[in-house]
C-alpha cells in the first residue's frame, strides 16, 4: 500500500516524469500536492496500472488534489541541453506551475538539480512508495500519452498511438524504412538496428 507522505511537518508535492527513454516526442513532469487522507484503490506507479484505469485516475487526481501541475520539453529542446537536463526542467516547470508552494519535493529517482530554496528527497522507484509521486507519474504518462497519439496522427508510419515513441521494434522498422522525422530525438544517436533498451 502507498503511503500517504514521507514526513507530517512539511507540505510535500511529488514529482514524476514520462518519456525520458523515448527515441521521440517530449519529455513530461508533473508535480502533485495531495491531501493526507488521500485514497484512490487503483493508484500505483503508472507502469503498473491499466490504461484506462489511468484515465480514471487522472480525473480523479486533478478534482482531489491540493494543486497539480504538468510541463513538458520539447524534443529541440532535450537535444540541446540533454535529456538528463531536459527531465530536470520539465519538473521545475511543472513545480512552478503549482498554485500553492510545497515546502519539501520528492522526486521519483536518484539525482535532482534543486528548485529554488525548497528541499527535496529523492526516491528511487518512489512511484510505487508514495501517493504524491504515484499521482504524478499517472498526469506525466497520460498528458505525455495523449500528446503522441496527437502526433501519431502526422506520422502515423512511426506507431506512436501504441509504442509512445518509446524504440519498439515497430518503431525501429519504421525508422530503418522512414528515417527520422522531426519529432525524433537526434542527440540520441538512434540506430534502429540496435535492440532498445526501453
Amino acid at each position: 500500500m502507498l503511503k500517504n507522505y514521507y514526513q507530517t511537518e512539511l507540505l510535500e508535492a511529488g514529482i514524476d516524469e514520462a518519456g525520458r527513454g523515448c527515441y521521440a516526442g517530449p519529455v513530461f513532469a508533473a508535480a502533485v500536492i495531495l491531501p493526507s487522507d488521500f485514497y484512490h484503490p487503483l493508484l500505483n506507479d503508472s507502469k503498473q496500472v491499466k490504461e484506462k484505469d489511468r484515465y480514471e485516475l487522472r480525473a480523479f487526481i486533478q478534482e482531489k488534489a491540493l494543486a497539480w501541475a504538468v510541463a513538458s520539453v520539447e524534443e529541440a529542446e532535450i537535444d540541446r541541453i540533454n535529456i538528463l537536463q531536459a527531465t530536470w526542467k520539465a519538473m521545475h516547470l511543472a513545480i512552478q506551475n503549482l498554485g500553492t508552494k510545497p515546502e519539501l519535493l520528492l522526486i521519483d529517482g536518484n539525482r535532482f538539480r534543486s528548485f529554488s530554496d525548497i528541499p527535496h528527497r529523492c526516491i528511487v522507484k518512489g512511484d510505487s512508495l508514495y501517493a504524491s509521486i504515484a499521482a504524478a507519474s499517472i498526469l506525466a504518462k497520460t498528458c505525455r500519452d495523449d500528446h503522441m497519439n496527437q502526433l501519431h496522427h502526422s506520422y502515423p508510419q512511426y506507431g506512436w498511438k501504441q509504442n509512445k515513441g518509446y524504440g519498439t521494434k515497430v518503431h525501429r522498422d519504421a525508422i530503418l524504412q522512414y528515417g527520422l522525422c522531426e519529432f525524433h530525438r537526434k542527440s540520441f544517436q538512434i540506430n534502429p538496428l540496435i535492440p532498445s533498451l526501453f
